[in-house]
Order: structure tokens, then C-alpha cells, then sequence
């Protein structure tokens, strides 16, 4: 192996955690009092919780090649219907579950479009987050639910456990429940066989209409419970309060295609993703950097996620 192959064989397996790592350093060098801190990391866990939810629900999409444009919709949707019914003194558990199962109708609905008719999940679910973004300003007249939010809603946001944020559990338990499906289940295996040849896939027996249903609508009840968590941290419901996790997400699903799986969206490469992500806009933000500059630099990592990915599968050519 040449050692222009072995850097392309270094970027496409490791290129990822090596962007983690320097991104760390970076700012640790330059603000050491205010960012390696550990009461920072756990600032840091908390903010990027919300962010792995929605990207390990895109993972399980994009394993199968395919798009769900309508994650930011949905998460705002879940917030909307989660605060609203625990301001109508609904038990919070069932508002929640209520919020999840409605945006989870929603995905197997979009999923059932998508393999009934063969048509492009791009266009699908492009055209649902439109309707969904008309549901939402339906119900609230686009106005932001926050008065009469009860406690008992907005404590489950803002809970700390052994100086833990709840929302870190939540995340963690997610993403240990998520990898052991997609790499230890008879599912996991299904989607990733779809993701690799449809047709194939489809000739081997795997049901694979049944199974793209079932992923879209996890995916969107991953996203309800996303946007049902972030307005009980923040004890209100925005019309648009889900909207700036799509394009996170997406570009944290990128980020892992070069990890553990090189090439192949996977949930640890998603989390390392979404830690980048956290990372970068922590830091920027201690060091006051404009907040629109967040917004270039995501749009430039995805970019550049996507080049070395190219880059690192000219090895195996």
C-alpha cells in the first residue's frame, strides 16, 4: 500500500474521530477555563441530547438510502402537541406518548406513500413537512404555547440525576437501544441488506416495502419525542422550534458514514457526529463567533464529510 493510500485508508476509517479530536483541542488551548470543564462537557451532552435523537432516526433512513425531509416538522409538531395537551391537564406521560405516536402516523403514512406508489422520499417527505408546518399553525394560530405549561411537563427537560441532565440518559439509552438493533437484530441486518441492493434484498425474501414502512415511522417518532423533549427543557412550544435540527442531523449522519462502518451510516459514527456538531457550536459560542457563522460552518462540514468520503473510497478501487 502506498502512502497515498494509506492516508485515503486513515481519512475514510478515521477521519471522523480525528476531526472530533482536534476540534477539542482547538478550543480547550483556547479557552481552557471556560470549555474543558466538566461542568462544560455536561452543558455539552445536554445540548447535542435532542440533536442524536433526530439523527439516529435519519440513520435508520439514509442506511436505506433513502431521505426524510420532514424531520424538523415533526419535532416541532411532537413539541406542539406535547405542551398543548399538558396545558389541557392531560397526565404528562400520556401527552408525551400522544405527541410520539402522532408523529410516528405520520412517518408510516409518508412510508406508505413512498413504497405504495414508488415515489422519491425526497419529494414525499418535502411535501409532508409543508403539510405538517400547516397542522402546526392550525392548532396554535402561530402563536408559541408557554402560558399554563405545568412543572410536571417542564421537569422532565430539566431534570439532573447524579449530576446527570435526564436528557443525557434519555440519549444514551437511545443510542445503546438503536446500535444494538441495527447491528445485533434481524431488522438492523434487513435495512442495512435494502440500503445495499433493494432488488437483491427483495429476491432474498426481506420484505422490503414493510420494512422502509416501519423505519420511516420510527424515524418520525424519534423526531416527535426530539421536539417533545425540547419544549419541556425550554417550557414552551414553538411553531418552528424543531426546525434547526434537521439540517444538524443530517450532517451528523454524514460525519458517521466514515466511522466503524466506513462508507455506511451507523449510530456510533451519528453520535461521534452530533458530538462535532455540539462541540463546534459550544465552542464558537464561548468565544462569541456570530451565531449565523455556526449555520457556514455545518453547510462547510457537510461538504467536506462528503469529499473525504470520496477521497477514502478510492481504496478500495
Amino acid at each position: 500500500m502506498t502512502t497515498q493510500q494509506k492516508i485515503r485508508h486513515v481519512l475514510k476509517h478515521y477521519g471522523t474521530m480525528m476531526a472530533a479530536v482536534i476540534i477539542i483541542l482547538i478550543f480547550s488551548l483556547l479557552r481552557p477555563d471556560a470549555f474543558f470543564t466538566l461542568q462544560n462537557l455536561v452543558n455539552i451532552s445536554r445540548q447535542i441530547s435532542l440533536l442524536v435523537i433526530v439523527a439516529i432516526g435519519a440513520t435508520l433512513i439514509m442506511v436505506m438510502e433513502e431521505f426524510d425531509l420532514s424531520l424538523g416538522s415533526l419535532a416541532s409538531l411532537g413539541g406542539i402537541i406535547g405542551a398543548t395537551l399538558a396545558v389541557k391537564s392531560f397526565p404528562i406521560f400520556f401527552a408525551m406518548l400522544i405527541a410520539v405516536l402522532c408523529c410516528a402516523l405520520i412517518g408510516l403514512f409518508s412510508g406508505w406513500l413512498i413504497t405504495k406508489f414508488n415515489i422519491l422520499s425526497f419529494i414525499t417527505t418535502l411535501a409532508m413537512s409543508t403539510i405538517i408546518t400547516g397542522i402546526i399553525f392550525a392548532i396554535t394560530g402561530g402563536s408559541t404555547v408557554f402560558q399554563g405549561v405545568p412543572k410536571s411537563y417542564r421537569s422532565i427537560g430539566t431534570t439532573m440525576v447524579y449530576g446527570v441532565p435526564l436528557l443525557t440518559i434519555i440519549m444514551i439509552l437511545l443510542t445503546v437501544i438503536f446500535w444494538f438493533i441495527m447491528r445485533h437484530t434481524p431488522f438492523g441486518r434487513k435495512l442495512y441488506a435494502i440500503g445495499g441492493n433493494p432488488r437483491a434484498a427483495f429476491v432474498s425474501g426481506i420484505p422490503v416495502k414493510k420494512m422502509k414502512v416501519i423505519a420511516f415511522a420510527l424515524c418520525a417518532g424519534l423526531s416527535g419525542l426530539a421536539g417533545v423533549l425540547l419544549s419541556s427543557r425550554l417550557g414552551s412550544a414553538h411553531p418552528s422550534g424543531g426546525d434547526g435540527l434537521f439540517l444538524q442531523a443530517y450532517a451528523a449522519v454524514f460525519l458517521g458514514k466514515t466511522m466503524f462502518r466506513g462508507g455506511v451510516a451507523n449510530i456510533w459514527g451519528t453520535l461521534v457526529g452530533s458530538i462535532i456538531l455540539g462541540v463546534l457550536a459550544n465552542g464558537l459560542t464561548i468565544m462569541q463567533v456570530p451565531t449565523f457563522m455556526q449555520d457556514l460552518l455545518t453547510g462547510c462540514i457537510i461538504i467536506l464529510a462528503l469529499v473525504l468520503q470520496k477521497i477514502g473510497a478510492k481504496t478500495d478501487d
